[in-house]
């Protein structure tokens, strides 16, 4: 029977095994290490198996330790989370709404939903940041902000929950006067074509990409901040890029920028995407923030390439 096993218990257990030590995981529980010993000894007898290997310098997972371990983090995770919407559910109006919102995401989406939310909530403040690639993730990690949205698969993160939106159709685009344009009528590029012209390309504002690129293809790039900038250095002729549909619909229909195709970009040169609507586990969503991720899940929908 396991009916001895308690959620400090395995606290303690994760707190060791995240730190690599008994004296490190003592300090991020604030306890004293013979007390952490102590819990461990405990919940070793209580398994019938020893979690850790203490004949070395530190103490090592053992396999059994291992396997254990990702339910120990399981089991906590959604305790905090029960707590977290127990104090929400108990808590007023929040004073302000914070988001963060991935570049690729429609902003009119987000627009329509805050102001359906401030009907409701007209006291609540909006505090709202557009982000790329990690940036939305990062910003609830890092606890910047309630509720943010987050684009395609490459960041994820066991502290968060998500809720997919929508499709978000991407497309690969260049100036109507860019040589490219003159190479792509009428026929499907290939990576080489495309390595000899320069790629307009965001960067991350944080580290969760470090070391990785994300559909960068030629050798030759310039890199950018703001998805603005880059749509207007392609408009300005000076390398081609990705860019979302939505951004770029006029500027197509007005023959500003034209498509480019290429097997190595999606069929047609499209990529679609999903989209999430991301908040942290462990941290309670007030009235407002629940109001706008209930209208953006209804405003959001499937888009048509």
């Amino acid at each position: 029977m396991l009916d001895g096993l308690t959620l400090d218990q395995m606290r303690v257990f994760v707190a060791v095994a995240n730190s690599g030590s008994f004296r490190a995981g003592a300090g991020k529980v604030a306890r004293v290490q013979s007390a952490v010993s102590h819990a461990i000894a405990n919940l070793e007898a209580e398994l019938g198996i020893a979690l850790f290997d203490r004949s070395g310098h530190r103490p090592v997972l053992t396999p059994e330790g291992r396997a254990l371990l990702a339910n120990a983090r399981d089991i906590l995770l959604r305790v905090d989370a029960m707590r977290a919407r127990a104090r929400g559910l108990g808590e007023g109006v929040e004073p302000e709404l914070s988001l963060v919102i991935d570049t690729l995401f429609p902003l009119e989406q987000v627009g329509a939903a805050l102001t359906e939310m401030r009907a409701e909530y007209p006291s609540v403040a909006i505090r709202l940041s557009i982000e790329p690639l990690g940036g939305p993730v990062a910003g609830l990690l890092e606890q910047r902000c309630q509720l943010a949205v987050t684009v395609g698969e490459d960041f994820r993160d066991p502290r968060l929950e998500l809720r997919a939106l929508s499709a978000v159709p991407v497309v690969t685009v260049v100036a109507a006067g860019h040589p490219l344009a003159r190479q792509a009528e009428g026929r499907t590029l290939a990576i080489s074509d495309l390595a000899d012209h320069l790629q307009i390309v965001l960067t991350d504002p944080t580290p969760l990409s470090e070391g990785r690129d994300f559909g960068v293809i030629s050798p030759q790039t310039c890199r950018v901040n703001t998805q603005e900038t880059k749509l207007a250095l392609i408009r300005a002729g000076l390398g081609w890029g990705r860019l979302p549909l939505w951004e770029v619909e006029r500027h197509l229909a007005e023959k500003q920028l034209v498509r480019l195709a290429s097997h190595a970009l999606g069929r047609s040169g499209l990529l679609v995407s999903e989209s999430y609507l991301a908040h942290r586990i462990d941290a309670p969503l007030g009235p407002a923030a629940r109001a706008f991720a209930q209208s953006l899940m209804q405003l959001s929908g499937p888009r048509s390439p």
